[in-house]
């Protein structure tokens, strides 16, 4: 067909923003340029499988699925702009401090902190390409997805190689923002619960407590009581993967809005008083300074939606 471009068959791994989604869907917004009719042909006939099985148009995917894609045509469709992240009007308020060594950002929620899993391009990729003259920048730590808050970067190797010491060593000093739901009785408490890493069998990374996992401290203390949830911090003393979402569920208290370990009909409920996302936000982070060696402290302040929220919540 005139001014379609065919391609071969490929696979495609489903990310967090695909998660929960019917395959249609997906595949709408995933194949630019093709047809829906098309896409729904190929869906029926079994010419796209889903980890090797075929599925109907209402299957709803999860992170880790592995689409077969069938050769397609498509009208070209010129590609977006890469998005911008780096100094600009468009980064205004988003970076907290910055020298020689360190780069410290103010991370939006919904932006993966590097490409893959689905995501093509990430927050590290995106400060890259802002700064080509830039030799080294590197992730310090990561942060997920949906979470808002302090991320470190680093702009020399021996600053990094000096930071991941400290995390290993327990020397960093992160604290989370989180509401929970339910009414968190205790002042402060400690949570130390191992905590294992696997892979479902659709392909999705989850996180659970386990006796033969990685060692886990989490230290709650309460902040505030709302009507039917609880503002807490949670001060990490390890940094284990989901650590304070898998911790704050096993005691009853999953966070507003999270989608893998929290309580779906609650998210719903709060998602029609205005929560649209997990209600995690990294505040605060303290590091010795590669350089000087002196104590540093990165604050971030709770995002105008989580705060706007908040605000329009009863207290008790």
């Amino acid at each position: 067909m005139k001014g379609l471009s065919k391609e071969s068959a490929r696979w495609h791994e489903v990310g967090e923003e695909g998660e929960a989604q019917r395959v249609d869907n997906y595949l709408v917004r995933l194949l630019k340029g093709v047809p829906k009719s098309h896409i729904y042909r190929i869906l029926r006939s079994g010419e796209v499988r889903v980890n090797s099985g075929r599925v109907r148009p209402e299957y709803r995917l999860a992170q880790g699925d592995r689409l077969r894609l069938p050769p397609l045509e498509r009208t070209p469709v010129a590609s977006p702009p890469a998005p911008r992240f780096g100094p600009g009007p468009r980064l205004a308020g988003h970076i907290l401090h910055e020298d020689e060594a360190l780069l410290a950002i103010d991370k939006p929620a919904g932006l993966a902190v590097h490409g893959g899993s689905g995501v093509s391009f990430g927050l590290i990729e995106q400060m890259r390409r802002e700064r080509p003259e830039a030799r080294f920048l590197e992730l310090v730590h990561r942060l997920d997805r949906d979470t808002s808050g302090v991320l470190l970067l680093a702009k020399k190797r021996s600053a990094l190689t000096a930071l991941h010491a400290q995390l290993r060593e327990g020397q960093v000093h992160k604290c989370y923002e989180a509401l929970v739901k339910g009414r968190w009785t205790t002042s402060k408490q400690a949570i130390t619960l191992p905590l294992h890493k696997y892979v479902r069998h659709t392909g999705e990374r989850r996180v659970r407590v386990d006796e033969e996992g990685q060692a886990a401290h989490t230290i709650v203390r309460l902040k505030r009581h709302y009507r039917d949830v609880s503002l807490v911090e949670a001060e990490l003393k390890t940094g284990r993967t989901h650590q304070i979402r898998v911790h704050l569920a096993l005691q009853g208290h999953p966070i507003a809005g999270d989608d893998k370990y929290g309580d779906f009909e609650f998210n719903r409920l709060l998602a029609r008083r205005g929560l649209k996302r997990m209600f995690l936000h990294a505040h605060t982070l303290s590091v010795f300074h590669p350089m000087s060696g002196e104590r540093i402290t990165f604050e971030a302040p709770l995002p105008a939606d989580l705060a706007e929220f908040l605000e329009r919540q009863q207290r008790t």
